[in-house]
Formats: structure tokens, C-alpha cells, sequence
């Protein structure tokens, strides 16, 4: 199979869809590899790493389009990447459509196959493509946290570990799953006082048993939530549904009654927003102030640590990618449920029902289209 690999164009993403060392093993399956110049020279892959592996560099990502059967990619396809996809086409990447109708027309009008790593599962239920990310992003967000807080920034000049005598800052995260988890092993490290809200009580159970009482948990209800939000010096938004739009949990009210100069951390923004007062930012622009309250709600954290961030993502595609190239999109997703978790929309259909909901489309079950018994 002939496999592309664009440059990534989204605003300050220097993350790459492949490392040499993927295209390596690939190629090392007999498959052809097409690499955008320049696609990972940010983190330190030239285009001559590309070529020792196996790849070809070509010029532009025209060319890459044209050339290519299956495009790997990080971030969801920009307008002008949109307009080169065709139905002979696979996309592989994070595509996040529930809260992007404009993105969801055209992959339905281009007839790609397009196949989104946030919503393809394991065995246990768990969304392995999207860990890695959710991990950095975790990490990340209390980093992004901590120095909004600044009072440069806009924050309340609130150091988040506090120093003897001085109480340390107060953070809220809202949903305990692999965002929640990884942002509060950094507050905690950093010395926060830390609650974590989440409605499912095993996982309340297991952050009490390994953090004891260096954290709160509660349970989210209406009250709960209210409280700890506008008694937080930072908040850190990690709810997920999968592949659906974000629940609106902070709404307008608390925000007005936070403390002046707290910071919101919405790492759902990518989903569309856990805070009614979110709006996507960038690397460039990062923060705005709503209420007397900063918004920290960048779509690509994860991007800012691209070499890392790609590392991690590629340890965890790199079996999906072989699977792809070695057997064909459709053979692949048959023999694969959980792959085939993953696919969205293919031959101008919607086949993942909770983006159908978001953006009016008919759902249609993936399995009637793959002929699948």
C-alpha cells in the first residue's frame, strides 16, 4: 500500500503522523512511504531520517495526496487538506467531528474513508489511541495552569505548591479518567491542595487508593460541582463522552463567582468544551479572560511538546497503521471491532452515532456497509 504522510499545518502543531522509526517498520512490510518535506523537522527528524527509512520525501502536500492511498496524520484535516481527500482515500487521525459540522461536511462530500483515533477501542473498553495524548494533555494542563496563574498572565499571583505559611492554591479537575488521572499526579507533585469530581465511584475509588488523603474526591452532583468550581483557584475541565460533544458542567453563573483572576483549564476544548464560556485558542493566543477569570483553551496542548507527544502517539498507532497498510481499510476493520470503533464516516455515510447526533446527519451502522455478519 502506498502510505502519506502530510506536514501537519494547524497552528503551532510540529507534530509528525510517522517517525522514521514507523516508517521504517512499514516499509519493512513491503509498503511505500511518502513524506511531506520537512514533516518532522521541528522535532528533529529530517528528511533524510525519512529516507534512510525507507521513505520517499516529496514536495509538497499535493503531491503526498495524489501519491497516497492511506494519509496518517495528527490533527483533524485543515480546509485545504479537506479538499484533496477523495474517496480512493483512508485518513487516519484524530478528527473530533461532534463539535466541527464544517469539517463533517466535507469528509462526508470528499467520500473518504475516515477512520478517527479518538473513538477506536480496546478490549477492556478503554480508548488507546486517544491515552497518549490524554496523558501529555493531563500532564500539560497543569503546567498551562500553574503559569496562567501568574499574576503577568492575568492569574491571581497564586503559587500553585504555596511555600511554609502559605496555603497552597486550591485545584478543582472535573472527571477522573486518563486526563483527570495524569493532571492530578502533577498538582499533587507540585504541592496543590487537589479535588477530583467524577460520577462514576470506582474510579473515585481508585484515586483515593492510590493517593489517599493528598486528594479529595467527590462525587459530581449539581452542589458538589458548584462548590468546588467556585472555590478553585484553578480548574482543570477533563470530561469525556466519547466522540460526542462535551458536557457543558461550568456554566455562566459559576464563572461570575469564581475568584478574580483564577484560571480555567478546558482540555475538552477539543471535544467543544466543558465550560459554557469556552472558545477554542491557539500556541499564538492562548488564553482570554471571561468574568474576570482566565481561559486556558488551547485545541492541540499537546502539540507545544510535539517530539514527545509524537513519540508517545506512535508507540500506540504504529499496530493500527500495519494493520491497514497490510490488509486494506476494509479487510482491516472487519477482522478488527475495535478498529472498526474508529471509523466515522466512509462513502459519504456518518457511521459513529453520536457524531450523527452532533452534526444532523443520518447514522448508518458501520457494520451493514463492511458486510460484516
Amino acid at each position: 500500500m502506498r502510505v502519506g504522510v502530510p506536514k501537519e499545518i494547524k497552528n503551532r502543531e510540529y507534530r509528525v503522523g510517522m517517525t522514521p522509526a514507523a516508517v521504517h517498520e512499514v516499509c519493512s512490510h513491503g509498503h511505500q512511504v511518502y513524506v511531506e518535506t520537512n514533516a518532522g523537522a521541528a522535532i528533529g527528524f529530517c528528511d533524510d531520517d525519512y529516507r534512510s527509512a525507507g521513505a520517499d520525501v516529496l514536495g509538497t502536500a499535493e503531491e503526498v495526496f495524489n501519491t497516497a492511498e492511506l494519509i496518517v496524520k495528527v490533527k483533524e484535516p485543515q480546509p485545504r487538506e479537506r479538499a484533496l481527500l477523495t474517496e480512493a482515500h483512508t485518513l487516519f487521525t484524530y478528527l473530533h467531528l461532534a463539535p466541527d459540522k464544517p469539517q463533517a461536511d466535507d469528509l462526508v462530500q470528499s467520500g473518504a474513508t475516515c477512520i478517527a483515533y479518538e473513538t477506536v477501542t480496546d478490549r477492556h473498553g478503554h480508548l488507546p489511541l486517544l491515552a497518549p495524548m490524554s496523558e501529555v494533555a493531563g500532564r500539560m494542563s497543569i503546567q498551562a495552569g500553574a503559569h496562567c496563574l501568574e499574576k503577568a498572565l492575568g492569574g491571581r499571583g497564586v503559587l500553585l505548591g504555596g511555600v511554609p505559611g502559605v496555603s497552597p492554591a486550591r485545584v478543582t479537575v472535573i472527571g477522573g479518567g486518563v486526563v483527570g488521572q495524569n493532571a492530578t499526579v502533577m498538582a499533587i507533585g507540585m504541592g496543590a491542595h487537589v479535588t477530583v469530581l467524577d460520577r462514576t465511584m470506582d474510579v473515585l475509588r481508585n484515586l483515593d487508593h492510590l493517593y489517599g488523603n493528598r486528594i479529595t474526591t467527590l462525587y459530581s452532583t449539581a452542589r458538589t460541582l458548584d462548590q468546588a468550581v467556585t472555590e478553585a483557584d484553578l480548574v482543570i475541565g477533563s470530561v469525556l463522552i466519547p466522540g460526542a460533544s462535551a458536557p457543558k458542567l461550568i456554566h455562566r453563573d459559576m464563572v461570575r463567582r469564581m475568584p478574580e483572576g483564577s484560571v480555567i483549564v478546558d482540555v475538552a476544548i477539543d471535544q467543544g468544551g466543558c465550560a459554557e464560556t469556552s472558545r477554542a485558542t491557539t500556541h499564538d493566543e492562548p488564553t482570554y479572560v471571561v468574568d474576570g477569570v482566565v481561559h486556558y483553551c488551547v485545541a492541540n496542548m499537546p502539540g507545544a511538546v510535539a517530539r514527545t507527544s509524537t513519540l508517545a502517539l506512535n508507540n500506540a498507532t504504529l499496530p493500527f497503521i500495519v494493520a491497514l497498510a497490510n490488509k486494506g481499510a476494509m479487510a482491516a476493520m472487519r477482522e478488527d471491532s475495535h478498529l472498526l470503533a474508529g471509523l466515522n464516516v466512509i462513502g459519504g455515510k456518518v457511521t459513529y452515532k453520536e457524531v450523527a447526533e452532533a452534526t444532523g446527519y443520518a447514522y448508518t451502522d458501520p457494520e451493514s456497509l463492511l458486510e460484516i455478519p
